[in-house]
């Protein structure tokens, strides 16, 4: 199975950072400005779709788009609506049908911040959009810009690559018994390995020395324990990389104490989703992190702050992150040198000290600047580079990378037993006894847990106990397979019994394997 995926850069490009000085500042702008020219003359414009979102979006995408308009970028742009506004017709996505008209057309996305409405019944955009898409990977490069941005870490040069479709975020919620409730955690073979090759392709495409694997496979031993078992496999194959594995609470206590000890860091969708931002705060602020989302064929850019709509129509807001998303996007459409132009004036203004008010430090700062003002100083700075902060260079041209998913046959797949969820108000003892009379004859009661500690056979009544209780059956004849026809009279009898099935999950081994956690005593 072969995939083709357009790697978008980190700022800091090790080995291939360059600075350039000119006799006169004003000829080299105008010798620039000449080359931008010509280049846009000849470049065809690419389609993306824009979407300048809610709150603050709007002000900070006019910003954005002025300024790497100004800097050459040749877009043909398709604007759709998205948000607030969708929310409110009803439409629970917060995108409308004929906006995909426009994605599936452009298949590059630059996306402002939205607003979704208060209460219960709406879904993530963000997530519709990264799945609807095939939006695998997450890229959040996080690094200091100290000392023009106050930070604690001074080194901080981190790029997090978050798996984007997979774990909890598939959304599937369940109340089972009036206790208890519900999110499923899926974690696929193929989901987990193209995005953590992508996260070895990355480092190896910029020069970036380690990749390191944050999971809870101590814990979750068959979900986090196959991405970790993936991690390890991928990485023997990429010997000139150096590649590690933290359990995710002490990595994350790390990250946010000593965060130049790593380079990439590649994890599951929610871990990623957290510590992404954690890391963009303790760099300096999350307001200057901007992402990409990358797909087979398609990407969607944003920053990775809300929509602040307290802060909307003041000329306030700091239009960075979107802007260094935009970065990212004009690498991944191939107009590389708009971008190495565009970043490293921004990187001039910040070291100019002309800073919107969320980063303003009068320690540091020359002044506090409105968006459009701060726009105006970027667009002021280009053709220039950055004195003190290393400046950027990134490729001319886009570079489309193949990864290729190792192909592995189907395991032999056989039923053993069933995990039977029920609703129960009496004791596990009482529950026990009921349940070892249905068992039989194909099944015998292996044991009963609550919220996943045994309490029958053997429990102790000391167990603080809820409504939901999972019932494990096993084969009566030891190692033997059952059949799908067994588990449904077992069901049929339950029902008789006044014990119906809330759930199931079905045991299964896997060329001989279990592919399910053990209990206590197994």
């Amino acid at each position: 199975m072969w995939g083709y995926f357009r790697i978008c850069p980190h700022p800091r490009i090790s080995g291939n950072n360059f600075r350039v000085f000119h006799d006169d500042g004003l000829i080299g702008k105008e010798m620039n400005s000449e080359a931008n020219k010509k280049n846009n003359e000849s470049r065809k414009a690419v389609p993306v779709t824009v979407a300048y979102g809610d709150g603050i979006g709007p002000e900070i995408m006019e910003a954005t788009l002025r300024i790497i308009k100004a800097g050459g970028a040749n877009l043909d742009l398709e604007t759709i609506t998205i948000g607030e506004s969708v929310f409110k017709k009803g439409i629970t996505s917060g995108i409308e049908p004929s906006a995909w008209d426009s994605l599936r057309r452009t298949r590059v996305f630059l996306k402002a911040p939205i607003t979704t409405p208060e209460g219960g019944g709406f879904k993530s955009l963000n997530v519709t959009v990264r799945k609807t898409l095939g939006l695998f990977a997450n890229v959040r490069p996080c690094l200091s810009y100290y000392p023009f941005i106050s930070t604690k870490h001074h080194d901080m040069d981190v790029v997090i690559i978050r798996e984007n479709e997979e774990d909890l975020y598939g959304g599937i919620e369940h109340r089972q018994t009036a206790d208890v409730f519900q999110c499923l955690k899926l974690i696929s073979i193929p989901g987990s390995e193209r995005v953590i090759r992508y996260a070895f392709e990355y480092a190896r495409r910029y020069n970036r020395h380690k990749v390191t694997c944050f999971t809870k496979d101590n814990i979750m031993k068959l979900t986090d324990g196959t991405f970790r078992r993936i991690f390890d496999d991928v990485a023997r194959e990429y010997p000139d990389i150096e590649s590690e594995h933290w359990i995710v609470d002490i990595g994350a206590a790390k990250l946010a104490d000593s965060p130049e000890v790593f380079d990439v860091i590649v994890m599951p969708n929610l871990y990623g989703d957290i510590l992404s931002d954690v890391a963009a705060q303790i760099a300096g602020s999350v307001g200057l992190a901007g992402s990409s989302n990358i797909g087979d064929g398609f990407a969607m850019f944003e920053a990775i702050h809300g929509s602040a709509p307290r802060r909307a129509g003041q000329n306030l807001a700091n239009p960075s992150g979107l802007l260094l998303a935009a970065v990212q996007m004009l690498v991944y459409i191939g107009q590389g040198d708009v971008a190495t132009k565009v970043h490293n004036a921004w990187l001039k203004t910040i070291e100019d000290g002309i800073h919107t008010y969320d980063i303003f430090d009068p320690a540091v700062s020359r002044k506090k600047v409105g968006t459009k003002e701060f726009a105006d100083a970027v667009i002021d700075n280009l053709g220039e580079y950055p004195q003190q902060l290393k400046s950027v260079n990134y490729p001319p041209h886009g570079n489309p990378l193949k990864i290729k998913l190792v192909e592995r046959p189907a395991p032999s797949k056989e039923l053993v037993g069933v995990d039977v969820f029920v609703d129960w108000r009496g004791s596990a003892d009482e529950l026990g006894k009921q349940l070892d009379e249905v068992s039989k004859p194909e099944f015998q009661l292996v044991m009963i847990t609550n919220r996943g500690t045994k309490v029958y056979p053997g429990g102790i009544p000391d167990t603080f106990c809820v409504d939901h209780w999972r019932c494990r059956f096993q084969s009566a004849t030891s190692g033997q397979p059952v059949t799908h026809r067994n588990v449904i009279d077992l069901f049929g009898r339950m029902v008789d019994a006044g014990i119906p099935p809330i759930k199931t999950e079905g045991l299964f081994t896997f060329d001989g394997e279990p592919g399910f956690s053990l209990g206590q005593g197994q």
